[in-house]
C-alpha cells in the first residue's frame, strides 16, 4: 500500500529509462488497484501486476475487483496467497487455488507467495509448511497452467524485518519448492515453473540469490519503491 497515482507515474517514467535496451531479464512491479492504470500506461518495459484478485467475476463483494477488471486494464500477472494477505486477511490456500484457477483462464499469471513463520522456521517445520502450502495452493491446477506460472517462496521472517535467509537456506528452500512440483506433476513441470525468492532482498544481496541454481528470481519489497534502489537491483543483474 504504497504511492498515490501521480507518485506511481512519477516512479514509472524514472524506472522505465533505466529499464530501456536491458533484455536479461523481467522486470516488473505489483501495485495497488488504483496505480494499475496509470501503470499499464507508462510502461514500455515494466511489467505491471496487480496485489490480490477475487476469484469470482463479479457479485456482491464489496470492495473486492475481479479478474475480468484486471484484464481489461491490461494486468498479465497478479500475486496470489502473499503473507500478507494470508496473516492480516486469514486467505487460505483454496482461495489461493481458486484465483490462481480463475487468473490461468484469462491468461493472467499467478505469482504464487508461500512460506513459514518464524516460529515455524525455529520449530524445523519449514519443509511441511512449503509442501502443505503448495498442495493446497496448486489444487485441482494441471500441470500445463502450473507451469507457466511463478511461485515466490517467502520466509514471513524475513520479509520487512530486515533478516534474510542466507544464501543455502533460500536456495535449499526453493530446490523444496521445484521438486515438491515435480512430485506432484512431472520433472517437466517442475523445471518450467519459475521460482522467486522474497524477503529483504536488496542490492547488496541480490546478486548472492541470483547466483543459486534453483532460484529464477526475487519479489523484492521496500528496495523496489525508489527509483535509485531498483536501479541498483537492476544493475546487479544485468
Amino acid at each position: 500500500m504504497n504511492k498515490t497515482p501521480s507518485e506511481a507515474e512519477e516512479f514509472m517514467k524514472g524506472i522505465e529509462e533505466v529499464l530501456t535496451g536491458n533484455e536479461n531479464a523481467d522486470y516488473g512491479i505489483g501495485a495497488p488497484y488504483v496505480d494499475l492504470d496509470v501503470c499499464v500506461k507508462n510502461a514500455k518495459n515494466l511489467i505491471i501486476a496487480a496485489e490480490n484478485c477475487h476469484e469470482l467475476d463479479n457479485g456482491a463483494y464489496t470492495g473486492e475487483v475481479s479478474v475480468p477488471m484486471l484484464k481489461e486494464v491490461g494486468i498479465t500477472y497478479c500475486i496470489i496467497g502473499h503473507s500478507e494477505r494470508r496473516t492480516y486477511y486469514n486467505e487460505t490456500d483454496a482461495a489461493c487455488a481458486a484465483k490462481c484457477k480463475r487468473l490461468l483462464a484469462d491468461n493472467i499469471i499467478p505469482i504464487l507467495c508461500i512460506g513459514e513463520t518464524e516460529a515455524q522456521y525455529d520449530a524445523g517445520e519449514t519443509a511441511d509448511v512449503i509442501k502443505s502450502q503448495l498442495n493446497g495452493s496448486l489444487a485441482g491446477l494441471d500441470a500445463a497452467e502450473v507451469s507457466k506460472m511463478v511461485i515466490a517462496y517467502e520466509p514471513i521472517w524475513a520479509i520487512g524485518t530486515g533478516k534474510s535467509a542466507d544464501q543455502e537456506i533460500a536456495e535449499n528452500c526453493c530446490k523444496l519448492v521445484r521438486d515438491t512440483v515435480k512430485e506432484m506433476y512431472d520433472e517437466a513441470t517442475g523445471e518450467a515453473v519459475r521460482i522467486q525468492y522474497g524477503g529483504s532482498v536488496k542490492p547488496e544481496n541480490i546478486d548472492s540469490y541470483m547466483a543459486c541454481e534453483d532460484i529464477d528470481g526475487a519479489l523484492i519489497g521496500g528496495a523496489s519503491l525508489k527509483v535509485d534502489s531498483f536501479k541498483e537491483i537492476i544493475d546487479a543483474t544485468k
